[in-house]
């Protein structure tokens, strides 16, 4: 989680808002990202969509059942759906979004196999949050 961090820190950083991710496969990164929805003028350049695409590019592989996303910010409910597909191993996330993330959906959007992992450096991930929508007021 603290490289996702460094990738929060990056997109904040671009004025963008402050979210990384890294896909991890076999003990070993295979992909980051960060938020680029302002940079690349797209909706959805989320950092979990980003890195989903970098991490089945490095593999040759649209399924990535043996990889772990760490996530600064709870998936949306687009991310989810991207996570969902790519049928990830573990999905670990740091701060709770109760307006944008997936959870408040009544039922489970990743895949049945995946294991999700809540609250790893929420406090770091929701400080940088807080940080970056206080300096745009």
């Amino acid at each position: 989680m603290k490289e996702a961090y460094k990738e929060a820190l990056y997109a904040f950083e671009k004025n963008e808002i402050p979210v990384g991710a890294v896909v991890v496969c076999k003990n070993k990164i295979i992909a980051r990202a960060h938020n680029e929805t302002e940079t690349l003028n797209d909706v959805t350049a989320h950092a979990e969509m980003i890195a989903i695409t970098s991490a089945s590019n490095y593999l040759g592989n649209k399924y990535l059942s043996d990889c772990d996303i760490y996530v600064t910010l709870e998936p949306c409910v687009m991310c989810a759906g991207a996570l969902f597909w790519a049928q990830f191993r573990r999905v670990i996330f740091g701060a709770g979004d109760p307006k944008r993330g997936f959870s408040k959906l009544d039922e489970i959007v990743l895949h049945p196999k995946t294991e999700l992992i809540r609250g790893v450096m929420a406090k770091e991930s929701e400080d940088l949050l807080q940080e970056f929508f206080k300096k745009l007021r």
